[in-house]
């Protein structure tokens, strides 16, 4: 029997998307299956070239799967969701890296009562999590354009730590893009159209626990021309996805 929307179980599915996270797999697994010991952990290895998937493993993980080269976040999220899917399960998406307290998981799946997609967030009054420059332009913008198509206040729309409710998962099993963004502003994009719920909760998130950050500063210059490509593209996406829907014209009777 599948446990009622928002009740963390064995039929939750943690999902953890790591890339080169040797350093720090570890101790997330660690502390999931010590916040949530009924839930299924699953570390997707996104082709990583160190021992990311054998400490995984080591740490208690409950599936380890290795994707054969590097796809990106969007690619082993979605093979999460799959496993989530096939299992019956909610899920919840968290990174690899420790940015992500365990103990906020039980907000997010608690949110699920009300909601297809609960986004964990940085920057929405609690914890001291802070991006400058150019990131922190685009984040802003992003949360500004994403709160209007939703219809709700969303403050970190680049956040990778949610939880997914039943139609979630089904919908984003299939349709999560790969590309840069995609399982972040463009699942939600995605989400809109097919008439999901989306909201928040605060969360006071950490700095990285170890290995390196995808995000250099060298290229946060690079990041808001990206970003703003990515919002047009989404945009093209969803009036595209509307003329769909709307353009059959009736059959003549």
């Amino acid at each position: 029997m599948t446990s009622a929307p928002g009740q963390p179980s064995a039929r939750t599915v943690v999902i953890i998307p790591a890339f080169n996270e040797e350093q720090a797999v570890g101790g997330v697994v660690r502390d999931v299956k010590t916040e949530l010991s009924e839930a299924t952990v699953v570390v997707v290895d996104d082709g990583s070239s160190d021992a990311t998937a054998s400490q995984a493993r080591q740490a208690g993980a409950d599936i380890v799967l290795r994707l054969p080269y590097n796809s990106g976040v969007g690619a082993a999220l979605r093979v999460g969701l799959l496993a989530a899917r096939r299992l019956g399960a909610q899920a919840v998406q968290c990174d690899a890296d420790g940015q992500h307290p365990a103990d906020a998981i039980g907000g997010l799946l608690a949110k699920l009562d009300g909601a297809d997609i609960v986004v964990g967030a940085r920057f929405a009054g609690v914890g001291d999590y802070r991006v400058r420059g150019p990131r922190a332009w685009a984040m802003r913008l992003l949360s500004r354009i994403m709160s209007r198509v939703h219809r709700t206040r969303l403050t970190d729309v680049t956040s990778g730590f949610r939880a997914f409710g039943p139609r979630a998962v089904q919908l984003l099993s299939q349709e999560m893009p790969a590309q840069y963004l995609g399982d972040t502003v463009e699942a939600l994009m995605i989400a809109r159209e097919a008439g999901l719920v989306v909201t928040q909760v605060p969360v006071a998130m950490r700095q990285r626990q170890g290995g390196r950050a995808s995000h250099l500063a060298i290229r946060s210059a690079i990041y808001l021309l990206r970003t703003m490509t990515i919002v047009v593209l989404a945009g093209i996406r969803h009036l595209a996805t509307l003329g769909r829907r709307g353009g059959a014209k009736p059959g003549k009777g």
